[in-house]
C-alpha cells in the first residue's frame, strides 16, 4: 500500500511512519515528490494489512495499491512521473533524452569518432557495448575490460555519461567503474538475480523489454530493481516477436509507450535500432517513437557501418547523425518534449 504523508508532516512523523511499517516485517520505500511526501509499504499482504496508520500524526491518507508491481506503478508516486539526472542530463517528465553510440567498441578510433560525432549533434549520453550478447556462442562477444577503457576514454573526452550493457553479475564492479547507466538487454530482462543485484548498486539502469515479453512482465522485471532501493530506472522498447515474417528483426510496439506512461512513472526509451534491424527504418520509428511522447531514444551510429563487426546493417552513419537529430527533436517537440543536454 502507499501511505501518502500530508505537506505539514514533520521528519520525526515520516521515520515513525518508516518504523511502523518495518516493525510488522514489511519494507519502506520513501518516495519524496515535488509536491508529495508518499512511503510505499511493501512485504506480505496480512502483514501490510496490520499497519493501521489511518489517521496516524502525519499521514494524510492509506491508499491500497492494487498492481503487482507496486513500486513501479503510477499510483505509487501519486500520479507525478520519474525524472531522472543523470550527469547533469534530465530524462523523463518533458525532458527527451537521445542516447547514442555505436552497438559495440571496436577499436579506439571508431569509438572516440563516434563519441565526438554523437556528442556535437547534441546526444543526451553516449552508449557502446564492451560485453555484447549474441545468439551465437562463435560470434564477436565484445573487447570486455578493454571496452570498458576505451568506453572510459571517451566519456573523459567528451563529457558524455555511459550507457553500457551487464550481462554477468561478477562483471558489475568493473562496469560500475565507467556506467552512469547499466543496460540490462532483452535476453536477461527476467534474470531476477542480476536485476537484484544492478538494484543493490545504486547505478541508474535502463531495462530493455524481452523479445516476448508482456508490459506487465517488463514492469514487474523493473520491480525487482526498484524493491532493492533504486529508484532510477529507465523502460526501454525494442520491439517483440510477432507472425510478421516481412521484418528483418522484430515488431516495434510503438502502442506500449503510452500504455507504459499510463501505467507506470518510470521514463520510457524506445530503441528502433534492435526492431527494425534495417537503417532505412530508424528514422521513421524514431520519428514515430518520439512523436507518440517517448521520453527517450537509445540509437546505434558507427563511422563506417558496412565494416562494423556486428549490426552494421541496423547503425546509422556518423556523417548523417546531426540532420537525424534535427527530425527526431522536431518529433519529441510535438509531444512536448525538449531534447536534454547540459
Amino acid at each position: 500500500m502507499m501511505i501518502v504523508m500530508k505537506p505539514t508532516a514533520t521528519d520525526q512523523e515520516v521515520q515513525a511512519v518508516i518504523d511502523r511499517v518495518q516493525s510488522v516485517g514489511a519494507r519502506a520505500h520513501p518516495s519524496r515528490g515535488e509536491e508529495v511526501m508518499v512511503i510505499g509499504a511493501i512485504g506480505d499482504a496480512e502483514h501490510v494489512q496490520r499497519l493501521e496508520l489511518e489517521g496516524a500524526p502525519g499521514v494524510d491518507r492509506v491508499v491500497p495499491i492494487s498492481k503487482p508491481y507496486k513500486l513501479a506503478s503510477m499510483q505509487f508516486k501519486h500520479g507525478e512521473r520519474t525524472v531522472l539526472d543523470i550527469g547533469g542530463r534530465k530524462i523523463g517528465g518533458q525532458h527527451f533524452a537521445l542516447i547514442a553510440g555505436p552497438c559495440t567498441v571496436e577499436s579506439r578510433e571508431q569509438t572516440l569518432e563516434t563519441a565526438r560525432v554523437v556528442r556535437d549533434a547534441g546526444a543526451t549520453l553516449l552508449r557502446g557495448g564492451a560485453y555484447k550478447p549474441r545468439t551465437s556462442p562463435y560470434a564477436f562477444q565484445g573487447l570486455g575490460q578493454e571496452g570498458l577503457r576505451l568506453l572510459a576514454e571517451a566519456k573523459l573526452e567528451t563529457g558524455l555519461p555511459v550507457v553500457t550493457e551487464l550481462m554477468d553479475a561478477r562483471d558489475l564492479d568493473a562496469v560500475l567503474e565507467v556506467a552512469d547507466v547499466i543496460q540490462i538487454g532483452a535476453r536477461n530482462m527476467q534474470n531476477y538475480s542480476l536485476l537484484s543485484e544492478v538494484g543493490r548498486s545504486g547505478c541508474p539502469v535502463l531495462l530493455k523489454r524481452g523479445l516476448s515479453a508482456t508490459i506487465d512482465e517488463l514492469l514487474m522485471a523493473a520491480e525487482y530493481i526498484l524493491k532493492e532501493g533504486n529508484e532510477a530506472v529507465m523502460l526501454c522498447e525494442r520491439g517483440i516477436r510477432s507472425f510478421e515474417t516481412a521484418y528483418r528483426r522484430a515488431t516495434l510496439d510503438l502502442m506500449a509507450i503510452p500504455i507504459l506512461k499510463e501505467l507506470s512513472h518510470l521514463p520510457v526509451i524506445v530503441d528502433p535500432s534492435h526492431a527494425a534491424g534495417r537503417r532505412d527504418l530508424v528514422l521513421p520509428l524514431s520519428l514515430a517513437a518520439a512523436a507518440a511522447g517517448a521520453d527517450g531514444i537509445i540509437v546505434e551510429v558507427h563511422p563506417q557501418p558496412e565494416e562494423a563487426i556486428c549490426d552494421g546493417p541496423q547503425q546509422l552513419v556518423a556523417d548523417e547523425f546531426a540532420e537525424y537529430v534535427e527530425r527526431v527533436q522536431a518529433a519529441a517537440a510535438l509531444a512536448g518534449n525538449v531534447l536534454s543536454t547540459v
